[in-house]
């Protein structure tokens, strides 16, 4: 039966009971080994689908796998690794600067905060709310177009920018699931609610809320 649910919090319990029972323990899809790979597999993300990343990473990690030996590979070494997915020439750059500082002012360690990650080479909001959050288990809520989508889908955020969708999640959810309900929306935007072709009254959310496309 529909509803229409006014008041946020039945709607955030409502969206989080569904998202537990489609999804209950969602894993990053990005493989990775440590932060410093995370952190690289993420950055290429980047208008590229984890699938095509998850082909590419493996030759590039078996040449360099910590910041300390990436630093020392060419561009060029790094885009034959990297050259399918979107954006190679740029990110092979970032690729390499970022590993230089990582060895040059942090001692050679992924840094853990919002801000010492978004100062590295190529590294925006979203990669550095994804490194902390899967990497060093710290709450954060990194929005991608998936959670763009269902965000506005579900009632959840009016705004159209992803600071002003990002703080309205943060304030829908308990700090303690945002990094599972991130992997969560993402996985169900997936599979269920998707930017095309998309049918309201097949997904298991959208035909309950009274927000329609």
């Amino acid at each position: 039966m529909s509803f229409c649910a006014k008041n946020q919090k039945v709607r955030s319990a409502f969206i989080t009971k569904q998202l537990d029972h489609f999804f209950p323990d969602p894993q990053p899809p990005l493989d990775h080994s440590c932060a410093f790979t995370l952190l690289i597999a993420v950055l290429l993300s980047a208008q590229c689908t984890d699938a095509r990343v998850n082909l590419v990473t493996p030759a590039l990690f078996a040449k360099a796998p910590t910041p300390q030996t990436m630093q020392y590979l060419t561009e060029q070494e790094i885009f034959e690794c990297i050259q399918t997915c979107g954006l190679a020439k740029s990110k092979s750059r970032y690729i390499k600067e970022l590993s230089q500082q990582i060895c040059e002012e942090f001692a050679g360690q992924v840094p853990s905060t919002m801000k010492e990650l978004e100062s590295l080479s190529g590294v925006g909001h979203k990669t550095a709310g994804v490194v902390l959050c899967q990497a060093f288990g710290k709450n954060a809520f990194p929005v991608d177009t998936h959670i763009l989508r269902c965000a506005e889908r579900w009632g959840l955020s009016k705004s159209k920018s992803v600071s002003g969708v990002e703080k309205d999640l943060k304030k829908a959810f308990p700090e303690s699931l945002w990094g599972k309900i991130h992997l969560q929306i993402i996985y169900f935007a997936r599979q269920f609610c998707p930017a095309r072709m998309h049918v309201a009254s097949q997904c298991p959310i959208c035909q309950h809320l009274a927000k329609k496309d």
